[in-house]
């Protein structure tokens, strides 16, 4: 028989031969702090959330529902959504189904049996994910979606609840959380092992161990296997209930009433304290792990038939029984009527519309634009104060790591929800000095130093969004990005996608990098890879080559993330922060005076910059590659006679394909010049572009070698170099010395 038929015929069995022994609860109603209706309600969540199961089974068999994973042996998490408020945002486990019922009843018109269906469906109407994936969630029950939650959502969770109190200390106002909301985080045993739980875990308690406020309840569900391999027994109290700052609740998630006290005390601490809570609750996985996975292929028959008796709807029908508040008939009438109508809703919710094309599918991929106030308008005397001695230096040709620091303060001046975080930002300016006197300037409120985890790091900027706030996050270098590259592929980028545009997490994530650095090597200080963010739907990706083109970028960076709600990736060329001369020593032509808000607009996104208007070749790079192509131009204007163009692209991701044609179309030739590897780079796409689009024009590309960078002399030796440009571009050409 299939388990969901077995448990079912054990419930109603049980219930007929009045055979409820061993599933009576220690606590009374009135210990646990529960009313008879409440309890009636809970139950009734859970038998809905369990039906819902049994026909997701049913409609997977047809062939009209999909990839399910059931909550089946977790209802107990009903009480979790009892305990909190409707306000105090969820980020949920993917076997919550009756948390999301639950909630929904506090909330009139709502219409959860129709909602979750639809979702089994994959029909387009469902209200939170428009038919791309079945998730819990509902924008109304302030529930964000998740997908596969093994343990990615803490980080964002922990951001979350960092920026209640964030909020309070900037008093910024009109924020999505309450002033006293509680940020609730529930996941699976197996999930507590994942380093982005651990790391999510260490910063909250890092961020209360200073005192700073952290209203979040960590719920760890507990059902003692993950996918095929348990837990080993006492492993997660072994982990977390000594743990110092972290409050420690446990419950027997079976029993709604233990569930309930616990899950009040854990709320009731965190929103009066400030500070983290872990409650540890104890449940059971009674079909196992999702769709069609088979226990009996790794678990022996003895193990399962007694895992099938821990049924959490045995133990809540024998304390309504107990309190003589329903009895076994009521209980199996209830059961039966909400089969029937389940049943009924599910053949509405199957013929309802799904996703039909390309265009609908993808609809969903960037955020919904959204109205933002005015820019604040600083008075003068403020904004004198704040650069202070800089001020008088604004009219002076400067370098990108000055003019972006400039660039930072006036947007942080304009929009007082800014905030910046990352890895030695604060105090120190960061490593090379970009983020220097911003702390003086703003305080440490908008200014802050991290720990060093850039899961953590992103996870915050995350859930500062979900606050209102726009997070400006720093990783320190490029190769660190991929110790969280999961948080901008696999959450941050996804929510508006399996929201339907209802959520959105904009950030503009600021990255140092790329090679051609004096002193450094090694694949984490000196990467010139790009590709983890190419593939990435729906991400912006934006290199400046020089300091004007940093500042006007940046500005519309953040214009992009804070009206069009994006998530921005914004690369600074190590190399180029300082630089200051293009052909000669002191020729100062890579120096530009800082363009004030109001003399300069932000740089649209999908331009690009043409400098020269030659015929005999076009060269298109962006970066470091771009200032070397600079000056290989001169070279090759001056010993060759060749009137050429560059254009520097800017704009990474999305490509700007029709921008970069039209700059090139007078020219029959072009060279492509990429600092990024051959394999991976943009180049690729570039050449790409061109052949399926201009196959008139001939093109070829020199980029780095499929290598990594060494230190010392040889760092710039798999790298294209001006000598290398110019040998390329005569040999296209067929050019000689003049």
């Amino acid at each position: 028989m299939d388990p969901a038929e077995i448990i079912q015929e054990n419930f109603v069995s049980r219930l007929k031969a009045g055979d409820l022994s061993g599933y009576a609860s220690a606590l009374t109603l009135e210990e646990a702090g529960l009313t008879g209706p409440q309890l009636v309600q809970l139950f009734h969540s859970q038998i809905l959330s369990r039906r819902l199961d049994q026909i997701s089974r049913t409609l997977q068999k047809r062939g009209e529902s999909f990839y399910t994973i059931a909550s089946a042996g977790h209802e107990g998490n009903a009480a979790i959504a009892e305990a909190f408020r409707l306000e105090d945002m969820a980020f949920l486990h993917y076997r919550d189904a009756a948390f999301q019922i639950h909630r929904a009843k506090r909330l009139p018109g709502q219409t959860p049996t129709w909602d979750l269906l639809l979702g089994f469906a994959a029909s387009a109407e469902d209200p939170i994910a428009g038919g791309r994936h079945k998730v819990i969630g509902s924008r109304a029950l302030n529930i964000p979606p998740q997908t596969s939650t093994i343990a990615s959502h803490l980080p964002k969770a922990m951001g979350a609840a960092f920026g209640v109190g964030l909020a309070r200390r900037l008093a910024l106002v009109d924020t999505p959380l309450a002033d006293d909301s509680v940020v609730l985080c529930s996941f699976g045993d197996a999930s507590a092992n994942h380093s982005t739980a651990q790391g999510a875990i260490n910063a909250a308690l890092w961020a209360a161990h200073q005192k700073l406020p952290m209203p979040i309840v960590f719920v760890c569900e507990d059902n003692g296997i993950g996918i095929s391999v348990r837990t080993p027994r006492g492993w997660i109290e072994a982990g977390f209930a000594n743990r110092p700052g972290l409050r420690y609740f446990k419950c027997n998630g079976m029993d709604v009433l233990d569930t309930y006290r616990a899950a009040t005390e854990a709320q009731a601490y965190a929103r009066a304290q400030q500070a983290p809570v872990f409650l540890h609750m104890a449940c059971a996985r009674l079909y196992g792990h999702a769709g069609s996975d088979v226990e009996a292929a790794y678990i022996s028959k003895a193990q399962i038939e007694r895992t099938q008796t821990k049924d959490p709807l045995l133990h809540t029908a024998a304390i309504l029984i107990d309190a003589g508040i329903m009895t076994a008939d009521e209980v199996l009438r209830l059961h039966d009527e909400v089969a029937r109508t389940v049943t009924r809703v599910a053949e509405r919710a199957i013929t309802r519309p799904k996703l039909e094309t390309t265009e609908d599918v993808m609809r969903s991929l960037t955020p919904a634009p959204r109205a933002v106030p005015l820019a604040n308008e600083p008075a003068p005397e403020e904004r004198a104060r704040l650069f202070g001695s800089d001020a008088a230096q604004m009219k002076k040709p400067q370098h990108m790591a000055r003019l972006l620091n400039w660039a930072l303060t006036d947007l942080m001046l304009e929009h007082r929800n800014i905030v910046l975080a990352g890895e030695d930002i604060g105090a120190k300016g960061g490593v090379y000095g970009v983020t220097q006197k911003l702390r003086q300037r703003f305080g440490p409120n908008r200014a802050i130093d991290t720990l060093l985890d850039e899961q953590s790091i992103l996870g915050l900027a995350i859930g500062l969004a979900h606050n209102g706030m726009l997070a400006i996050p720093e990783i320190q270098f490029l190769a660190y990005i991929h110790n969280a590259e999961d948080q901008l592929r696999g959450e941050a980028a996804t929510l508006s996608f399996f929201s339907n545009r209802q959520y959105a997490n904009p950030m503009v994530v600021r990255i140092p990098g790329l090679g051609y650095q004096k002193g450094f090597g090694g694949h984490f200080h000196n990467d010139n890879s790009l590709a983890v963010f190419r593939d990435i739907p729906g991400v912006v990706m934006a290199c400046p080559s020089n300091g004007r083109d940093a500042v006007g970028l940046l500005r519309e960076c953040v214009r992009l993330a804070l009206e069009e709600q994006r998530v921005v990736v914004f690369i600074e060329p190590i190399a180029l922060y300082m630089t200051r001369d293009l052909h000669t020593e002191k020729d100062g032509l890579w120096t530009f005076p800082y363009d004030s808000p109001g003399t300069a607009q932000p740089t649209p996104l999908g331009t690009v910059h043409c400098h020269g208007e030659g015929e005999d070749l076009a060269i298109v790079s962006y970066g470091n590659g771009f200032y070397l192509s600079r000056q290989a131009e001169k070279i090759l204007k001056d010993e060759h006679g060749l009137d050429i163009r560059v254009i520097d692209m800017r704009w990474l991701a999305p490509l700007p394909g029709d921008a970069i044609l039209e700059a090139v179309s007078p020219c029959k030739q072009a060279l492509i010049v990429d600092e990024c590897r051959i394999t991976g780079s943009q180049s690729e796409a570039l050449m790409a572009l061109f052949a399926e689009r201009a196959p008139e024009i001939r093109t070829e590309r020199l980029a780095a070698e499929d290598c990594f960078i060494p230190l010392g002399r040889a760092a710039t030796l798999p790298l294209p170099s001006r000598d290398g440009i110019v040998a390329k571009a005569v040999g296209m050409t067929g050019a000689k010395d003049q």
